[in-house]
């Protein structure tokens, strides 16, 4: 299948002092949300409360500091009734900001066919460099032979899954969990997708409570699987995730800040109290993820 380059016009890598993997655009150009308003409200109870950026408004905060930002949604229509913020919207968006912003898409897996050729239309038509997965919101299991469809399309087309992983904010304390299963989020439902797809290029976001070993694991076995630090202040890291970012993963670990839930800012001034090696950070902060993006290519 036909690929746009990748990487975007635009984009000087030599100027980016970083690359945020993970941001959420959390409202459409109409003002409509990502979540429903139930549970975008039990998010801020969770999360605190914090400002919903439009796109233009993210490139501007992103340009201001010099770095580039992977941007998507959350498709999970099938699970949630709620309609989704549209691919489409967020890459002609993102095509305007090209110097900062690196469209991603979601596709929910529950539309088969459908999915699969919208997913190919984004990449080929519109730039997008890859995929969002929330199993947990959007109620599957990663290694349900049901998305392996989806999935094959995404590895045909070079492009990237990027995983939720561990526990989430979204439907904390409502009744229920608003029926979210947290079961969904062990990186090890990701492991028989690397296994089956070994040219998926695959991220497994966040600090993955309470399954860290688990994507430690995963991401020293799959070459292909990556990690991104997203979603948590780098103070309350686990330590066995600092060893191994050092280490033996010193190449396949992403600086992702989960904004605007969690600013860069505040990210990476605890990033800087971290006991990473001074060699091993600018890895993690921008050299890991232009190759895996290949903005310098």
């Amino acid at each position: 299948m036909p690929v746009r380059e990748p990487g975007g016009p635009g984009i000087n890598v030599d100027e980016l002092m970083a690359v945020d993997v993970h941001t959420h655009v959390e409202v459409s150009k109409d003002g409509h949300g990502s979540l429903s308003p139930h549970l975008f409200g039990a998010s801020e109870q969770y999360f605190g409360s914090h400002e919903r950026p439009t796109i233009a408004e993210m490139a501007a905060y992103y340009r201001a500091r010099r770095m580039a930002a992977v941007v998507f949604t959350v498709d999970a229509e099938h699970a949630t009734g709620h309609p989704r913020i549209s691919n489409q919207e967020i890459a002609e968006s993102c095509a305007e900001h090209a110097d900062v912003l690196i469209p991603f898409a979601s596709v929910d897996p529950w539309k088969g066919r459908a999915g699969v050729r919208e997913a190919v239309r984004l990449v080929t038509e519109h730039g997008v460099r890859g995929f969002k997965f929330h199993p947990a919101i959007q109620g599957f299991s990663p290694d349900d032979r049901m998305a392996y469809p989806l999935y094959e399309a995404i590895e045909e087309l070079g492009a990237i899954a990027l995983f939720h992983t561990g526990q989430t904010g979204i439907g904390a304390g409502v009744p229920g969990g608003a029926g979210i299963r947290l079961k969904y989020g062990n990186p090890m439902l990701v492991d028989d997708v690397a296994a089956d797809f070994p040219n998926l290029k695959i991220i497994l976001a966040h600090p993955s409570f309470p399954w860290q070993d688990e994507a430690l694991a995963v991401a020293v076995h799959k070459p292909t699987v990556y990690i991104d630090l997203s979603g948590w202040s780098p103070k309350y890291f686990p330590p066995q995730l600092v060893r191994y970012a050092n280490t033996l993963l010193k190449d396949k670990v992403l600086f992702g800040s989960d904004y605007p839930v969690i600013s860069p800012d505040r990210w990476l001034a605890d990033f800087d109290r971290l006991d990473i090696k001074p060699e091993v950070r600018p890895r993690i902060l921008k050299d890991n993820a232009v190759r895996l993006l290949g903005l310098g290519s």
